[in-house]
């Protein structure tokens, strides 16, 4: 069988995930590739790669999905790692700056202006420094490793998991294993295998990646980002999908 090519986030949140793959057979079966969320998903739209960790939201541009994993980027409540950042509260925001590596953050942010906070600011996609504003009332998206520390130094900031659950009652999921093509169903229980084994070995994870005295990681992977993906889940993210297209 020819290697099945996969584009993994190379957050911190994918580590467990990625440390999964790299130790187990899996590894010997696949041709893994580490990109920011946006680009991942393009190389699935665009049929670079067979698999992708992507932002659910990609998948409104892809006439054939299918999810293969049991296991996902979500939350079931504030994530700590997916913000607005602002210097004033929401309704008085006049402009938005949106996170150039993020597809699924930014639409989530849409949905809960139009939606949940009812509010409608202009939003910048090309800003010459998206992530950070001295400007009163102008705020950002930003998400993932960059976000670490950074909570305490707005006067605002918005947990959009957080958010969300305020607003529907339902967790996020904001990544997912999704193909572009039938997989069998053979490799669909190896690579699954090779998943759960990886957040069963998060522990092992802590002695890898460098420690933060303004930021938890041990909390952001073992209590913060929910890895399973459950039916509640799963409703959650049919239920994005349906405000993305109503946007």
């Amino acid at each position: 069988m020819e290697k099945l090519k996969i584009s993994a986030v190379s957050y911190t949140n994918s580590k467990p995930f990625i440390y999964g793959i790299q130790h187990t057979d899996i590894a010997s079966k696949i041709e893994l590739s580490l990109d920011i969320p946006a680009d991942c998903a393009q190389k699935l739209i665009d049929d670079k790669v067979d698999i992708g960790l992507i932002p659910v939201a990609a998948t409104l541009n892809m006439p054939y999905w299918q999810i293969v994993a049991d296991y996902c980027i979500g939350a079931v409540g504030a994530v700590n790692s997916v913000f607005i950042f602002s210097n004033c509260q929401i309704h008085d925001v006049k402009k938005i700056q949106l996170d150039p590596e993020s597809r699924t953050s930014n639409n989530l942010a849409r949905v809960l202006l139009k939606n949940y906070w009812k509010v409608s600011p202009g939003l910048i996609t090309n800003a010459p420094d998206y992530s950070h504003s001295t400007d009163n009332e102008t705020a950002y998206v930003q998400i993932g490793d960059r976000t670490f520390g950074k909570s305490g130094k707005y006067k605002y900031a918005y947990d959009l998991a957080g958010e969300w659950k305020n607003f529907t009652g339902l967790p996020f999921v904001f990544a997912a294993w999704i193909a572009n093509k039938p997989i069998p169903q053979a490799f669909v229980d190896e690579f699954n295998a090779a998943l759960k084994y990886g957040l069963q070995h998060r522990e092992a994870l802590f002695s890898e990646i460098p420690a933060r005295a303004d930021f938890d990681v041990h909390d952001y992977l073992m209590n913060k980002i929910d890895f399973d993906l459950t039916e509640e889940k799963k409703k959650a993210l049919h239920t994005f999908l349906e405000y993305l297209k109503a946007l």
